[in-house]
C-alpha cells in the first residue's frame, strides 16, 4: 500500500457537476484505470493543472500534480504523453516538460531549455521528438535520461502534431504554415514536405494507413494566402493529397479525432461532427450540438469509443467535461481545471 497516493484535497464527485465538494482524507488513486486531463490554465497566469478521471467510479481529482508534489506545474499545460512508467507533461509557455511517475504522479524530473514545446512523439525506448510552436527545429531527447541529444532542422518551419508510419514521422506546421514535413527516424533528418491548405494542425492515421490533417485556414494578417479551413487525406507512399474537404468561408474546425477501428473521424465546429473515412463530402448535420456550451477540446477513448468533450465555458473559470457513449448519449459530466487541452487514456 505504500505506493498508493494518500493526500487530502477536494474530490469533486461526478454526475450533477455540483459545487459542493466531498472532502476525502485518504484517497487511493487508481491511475492505471482512468484518464489524465491536461488543463492549460490561462496564458501568463501559471495556473495550468492536471486532473484525473476514473470512468467506472465516476470520480475526478483536480490539481493532482500540485497536491502530490506541493508545487505548481507552470504556465499553459499543453499535452500529455506516457512512456513506460513515466508521465510526460508538456508545459508550453514555461518551456519545459515535467516528468512524473505515471502511477503515483510523484515528480521525477524536467526536460528544460525548450522554446515553446507542444507535443511528444516516442520513436524508441531511448529516443523521442518534441515539437515546438516557435523554434524551427524538433528537439530530440532520451526519455530515460531526460537529456536532449540533438535537433532536427526544419528549414524555417515550426512543428505541431506528429504521427509515424514505418520509419517516417509526419509533422504538421500549424502556425502560419502550409506543409506536412517528413522526418526519417533513422537519420533524424527532414527528407521531404507536402503542401497542404493553410495551418495544418491535427493529424490522425486511419485503418488504411492514410493520414488525415485538419487545416485551420488563414486568418487576418496571417503569413499565408487567404483560404478557408479544410480537412485533407494524404497518401504517405506517394506523399500527395488524395482528397480535400473544404469548409465554408468563416468556418474554423478543430480537434480532429479517430475512433478505435480507424474508420470514423470526429471534429468540432460549434458542435461535434462525425464522418466516415470513405465519405465523399463533409457531414451535413451535427452529431452532438454545442447549444449554449463552448466546445474546446475533444477526445475519443480508444478502448470503447466513448467521446469526451471539454466545455471551456468562458476560458477563465473551471471547465466542464462531458462524457458521451459512442452513440452520442450523455453518460456523465464533471468539472476540471481551466481550458482542458489534452486527454491521456490509461489504455493508450
Amino acid at each position: 500500500m505504500k505506493h498508493f497516493l494518500k493526500i487530502t484535497f477536494v474530490l469533486a464527485l461526478l454526475g450533477s457537476c455540483t459545487n459542493e465538494p466531498v472532502e476525502t482524507v485518504f484517497f487511493d488513486l487508481d491511475t492505471e484505470n482512468g484518464i489524465f486531463i491536461a488543463c492549460e490554465g490561462n496564458f501568463m497566469y501559471g495556473n495550468g493543472s492536471l486532473s484525473f478521471y476514473h470512468p467506472e467510479k465516476k470520480e475526478v481529482t483536480n490539481h493532482l500534480f500540485q497536491a502530490r508534489n506541493s508545487a505548481p506545474l507552470g504556465d499553459v499545460v499543453q499535452s500529455l504523453a506516457k512512456h513506460g512508467k513515466s508521465l510526460f507533461i508538456v508545459v508550453n509557455n514555461s518551456g519545459k516538460i515535467v516528468v512524473a511517475d505515471s502511477r503515483t504522479v510523484e515528480f521525477k524530473g524536467i526536460v528544460s531549455g525548450l522554446t515553446s514545446p507542444r507535443y511528444i512523439h516516442f520513436v524508441s525506448e531511448e529516443k523521442a521528438y518534441i515539437s515546438d510552436l516557435y523554434a524551427s527545429h524538433i528537439n530530440i531527447f532520451n526519455p530515460e535520461t531526460l537529456e536532449i541529444s540533438g535537433t532536427i532542422d526544419l528549414e524555417g518551419h515550426t512543428s505541431e502534431q506528429m504521427v509515424q508510419i514505418g520509419k517516417y514521422v509526419y509533422v504538421s506546421h500549424w502556425e502560419n504554415g502550409e506543409h506536412i514535413m517528413v522526418i526519417d527516424v533513422e537519420t533524424d533528418e527532414m527528407v521531404d514536405k507536402m503542401k497542404v491548405p493553410a495551418q495544418p494542425k491535427d493529424l490522425r492515421v486511419d485503418k488504411n494507413g492514410k493520414i488525415w490533417a485538419l487545416c485551420g485556414g488563414s486568418y487576418e494578417n496571417s503569413d499565408v494566402d487567404s483560404q478557408p479551413s479544410a480537412l485533407v487525406r494524404l497518401d504517405p507512399e506517394t506523399r500527395t493529397m488524395e482528397q480535400i474537404y473544404r469548409f465554408s468561408e468563416g468556418v474554423f474546425s478543430s480537434g480532429l479525432e479517430m475512433n478505435a477501428a480507424g474508420d470514423t473521424l470526429y471534429y468540432l465546429n460549434k458542435g461535434l461532427f462525425k464522418m466516415a473515412i470513405n465519405s465523399r463530402h463533409l457531414p451535413d448535420s451535427m452529431f452532438i450540438p454545442e447549444k449554449e456550451k463552448l466546445f474546446y477540446h475533444l477526445a475519443v477513448n480508444p478502448e470503447n469509443n466513448e467521446i469526451y468533450i471539454a466545455d471551456a465555458i468562458d476560458y477563465t473559470q473551471d471547465a466542464v467535461v462531458y462524457r458521451f457513449s459512442q452513440s452520442g448519449v450523455l453518460k456523465d459530466s464533471f468539472k476540471v481545471g481551466i481550458n482542458p487541452s489534452d486527454f491521456l487514456f490509461a489504455n493508450e
